[in-house]
């Protein structure tokens, strides 16, 4: 159970990155709608003014699905949750959700979801795992200082 400190300290944390998604929302639709459409440019302005454009159309969407998971996080937060892994019900430390707020799995759990998502990758391109040729039962065929996992 968090403290009533730290609460406040996440619900700080996760409506500063929500107001900054929402102003970055407000002016990618400004830019959407104010574009320059000027006719008679070449075709590779014109190009390269449209790679632009689905560049900033692709963060926007992935603004939108973590303004989803921030909001979620609110509610898990009021809710008295938002310590709670999803996975296995253990608590999730305060010093991980201060790192992810919006995390919903343990450390354990996260880890033991990229293992599973590294052997499925590796599967998939023909990796040690598909051929057999995986670690030992009980060792990790991943480096242990790898700490590269953004999701949760």
């Amino acid at each position: 159970m968090l403290k009533a400190q730290e609460r406040d300290k996440l619900r700080e944390v996760l409506q500063l990155e929500k107001q900054r998604l929402l102003r970055n929302a407000q002016e990618g639709l400004s830019f959407a709608m104010n574009r320059d459409r000027t006719i008679g440019r070449d075709s590779i302005d014109e190009s390269m003014e449209e790679e632009l454009f689905s560049t900033e159309l692709r963060l926007r969407d992935r603004e939108k699905w973590l303004l989803g998971k921030i909001n979620a996080a609110l509610d898990r937060l009021e809710a008295g949750t938002i310590d709670e892994c999803e996975d296995c019900g253990e608590k999730i430390e305060y010093r991980r959700l201060v790192a992810r707020p919006v995390t919903t799995l343990c450390i354990d759990c996260k880890e033991e979801r990229e293992r599973e998502e590294q052997a499925q990758s590796m599967a998939m391109r023909g990796g040690p795992e598909s051929a057999g040729l995986g670690a030992a039962p009980g060792e990790s065929t991943t480096p242990a200082d790898d700490s590269s996992g953004l999701d949760e």
